[in-house]
């Protein structure tokens, strides 16, 4: 069976997933300006409220490069192709070529509206269906059980590598 972590292989060619990168630096830059910045600002003001942003970004950029590491798509891809039949929302007779699109576009969509939770996304997502899913068969009614499913490992992921509630969903 598939290694059901979201560890990176680390002799992929794949560079860092978009997801941890815009959560890392995000993170690292509220922290690192929050940190630095205030050191720094309560002795030179303004400017140091500046420079602690700037370091944070950059610290931030490199605390993302790790969370980039724990969502490798061909891992996931792996994961969901061993898992797929056994999800309640997976029709009988279906194949992964149908719900694999759904799964990636979780994956995939899931830095682009960081840090919302999906029943707030989900008529965008929705509504991007038909451009995203590719060969899948599935109506955005079926599709969207696999793209949740997806959209909150990565969510829970995420939330394991950096404390707090990311997407405001109580785990």
């Amino acid at each position: 069976m598939a290694n059901k972590t979201l560890d990176r292989d680390k002799t992929s060619e794949l560079g860092s997933h978009p997801v941890g990168t815009g959560v890392g630096a995000a993170v690292g830059g509220i922290a690192g300006a929050a940190a630095t910045g205030a050191v720094a600002g309560s002795t030179v003001g303004p400017i140091g409220t500046v420079v602690g942003a700037v370091a944070g970004a950059v610290v931030g950029g490199l605390a993302g490069k790790g969370i980039a590491d724990l969502i490798d798509p061909v891992a996931e891809d792996n994961y969901w192709r061993d898992a797929y039949s056994s999800r309640p929302y997976v029709s009988p007779g279906s194949t992964y070529d149908d719900y694999g699109p759904a799964y990636r576009y979780g994956i995939d969509s899931y830095d682009r509206y960081e840090g919302r939770p999906f029943d707030e996304v989900e008529s965008d997502l929705g509504r991007d269906w038909d451009r995203a899913k590719g060969k899948s068969t599935l109506a955005w009614d079926n599709a969207k059980h696999a793209t949740r499913d997806s959209w909150q490992r990565v969510s829970d992921a995420v939330e394991r590598a950096i404390p707090g509630d990311s997407d405001r969903d109580g785990k």
